[in-house]
């Protein structure tokens, strides 16, 4: 008997070996990736960097559009108003799509959620590119609205159905391509919007327009791939149709004990009441998780990075860099964060999550330190402006390595199928506020504190680090059945 045992637990270990090596990439899921991400990730990332470079040109027009509405010249305060509306709606847009993203994943399904999202996209393009002709800045104020919807709800559905499409172990290292597209497509987005390019009075209308052509690519190729077969079986029941979907995914019909895993995971969720709002916050084995994926995202954003990248240039030109060469070196930032995006794919799988969390936080807290130091002394001193470039380099590195792309993720590696989609509204909804209070935030403490506003982003770095090390879990390698039952376990003691 005892040696019967000792086979089989050597066959699930061939098994599980063998796994491995048939669930590599292959074109088909490689396929699916691209047709999911390249159309959802691009809004997100395109659409928060556009507004950047053609902002002075905007601004120039809102005012011409007010004095002929009334004839009256317009003070510079009055088109701030206006124009700031105009960039954080987007972020109040995606506060909204990120609360609705459980209602679309459950209701639509993954992909199907994705597909009608672009509806939204059709119409900011009719919106934001006929304001100018309309003479109408309160069409761009809604327009931005819209994609901001879409581009939360993009937040959550995408990387849900990466998580879900992916063998087990490529799962963080297809979640962080949602992050790259992200930062490659603010790069795409800077470019575009230089002066030579298309950031031209006539032409700042196109340029918000080109948000469609992602958008095109989706509704081409995604209706192609299959649904989530972790939706198919355990949301509809359909069981021949997630074998169908996991073979083609796959690409081969060896795959008995991915849907065994899923069938059991199907079974035991059948004894489980649906998970609610109210449900979510009162189980303690559901609430630690939400908890660590809401810490996690507001770690993302008041880690401050969208502040460095907005300040960026403004610190290049204190370290006496002219103006153009200041937009080259910030294009160079943004170059090197897809650059360390890319790397951080490779090392997701091999370090883990925590390790890159903690090696990022940690790094940037140091390095926002020595940061605000240079920046004190950068008027007086050239050595401390040039230290300044080369800390605001390896704050974005840092970021770049592990909290800029593994919030997205992980979020879907700690709750079974029943608690994703409620999870994920809560921590995409509170990682767009969260966006949403630095955007706003920050350039009055700016105005106030000067350079010290970087020591608060150093404290809440340094806090966000002790948490982690704390509490959150490594996820690499673990099946959804493993880091649930983790949480059991805690949630016991």
């Amino acid at each position: 008997m005892r040696h019967f045992t000792k086979t089989k637990h050597k066959k699930n270990m061939c098994d599980h070996h063998i796994s491995y090596i048939t669930y590599g990439l292959n074109s088909r899921l490689v396929f699916a990736i691209a047709a999911a991400v390249l159309g959802s990730s691009f809004q997100h990332g395109y659409n928060t960097g556009v507004v950047n470079a053609p902002q002075e040109l905007i601004e120039n027009w809102i005012s011409e559009v007010k004095l002929n509405r009334t004839g009256i010249p317009t003070t510079q305060s009055e088109v701030t108003v206006i124009w700031s509306i105009a960039v954080s709606i987007f972020c109040v847009g995606g506060m909204i799509g990120g609360s609705l993203v459980g209602t679309i994943a459950n209701r639509f399904g993954r992909k199907g959620g994705l597909l009608l999202n672009n509806i939204l996209v059709l119409l900011t393009v009719l919106l934001e590119g006929f304001a100018k002709t309309a003479k109408s800045y309160e069409m761009l104020i809604i327009g931005r609205l819209l994609i901001g919807i879409n581009s939360g709800l993009n937040a959550g559905l995408s990387p849900m159905y990466l998580s879900e499409i992916s063998p087990v172990n490529l799962r963080g290292a297809v979640g962080t391509v949602y992050q790259l597209v992200i930062t490659i497509s603010i790069l795409i987005a800077q470019i575009l919007g230089l002066e030579k390019v298309m950031g031209t009075e006539d032409q700042w209308p196109l340029l918000l327009c080109l948000t469609i052509v992602p958008a095109l690519f989706q509704v081409v190729t995604l209706p192609l791939c299959p649904e989530t077969p972790k939706y198919l079986l355990i949301n509809k029941g359909k069981d021949m149709q997630a074998q169908r979907a996991l073979t083609w995914l796959r690409g081969t019909i060896e795959v008995h004990n991915e849907m065994e895993e899923m069938r059991s995971e199907h079974e035991s969720m059948k004894h489980i009441p649906k998970v609610t709002l109210k449900e979510i916050l009162i189980n303690s084995t559901l609430r630690i998780p939400l908890i660590i994926a809401v810490m996690v995202m507001l770690a993302q954003q008041f880690s401050g990075i969208n502040a460095v990248m907005f300040y960026s240039t403004k610190i290049f030109r204190t370290a006496q860099l002219s103006k153009s060469t200041a937009q080259n070196a910030t294009m160079g930032v943004g170059a090197m964060n897809v650059f360390m995006t890319i790397i951080s794919l490779i090392l997701v799988e091999k370090a883990g999550r925590k390790t890159l969390l903690l090696v990022g936080f940690s790094g940037m807290c140091v390095d926002t330190i020595l940061l605000t130091i240079c920046l004190a002394f950068s008027e007086t001193s050239n050595i401390a402006a040039y230290f300044s470039v080369i800390w605001v380099i390896l704050f974005v590195v840092l970021f770049a390595t592990g909290p800029g792309s593994i919030p997205w993720f992980l979020v879907s590696e700690l709750f079974n199928q029943s608690a994703r989609p409620v999870a994920t509204s809560i921590a995409i909804a509170v990682n767009w506020t969260a966006n949403f209070v630095v955007s706003i935030g920050f350039l009055p403490l700016q105005e106030a504190l000067g350079a010290y506003v970087f020591i608060l982003f150093a404290a809440l770095q340094g806090l966000f680090a002790c948490f982690i090390y704390k509490k959150v879990p490594e996820t690499k390698n673990k099946t959804i059945e493993e880091i649930t039952s983790m949480f059991r376990q805690i949630s016991y003691q």
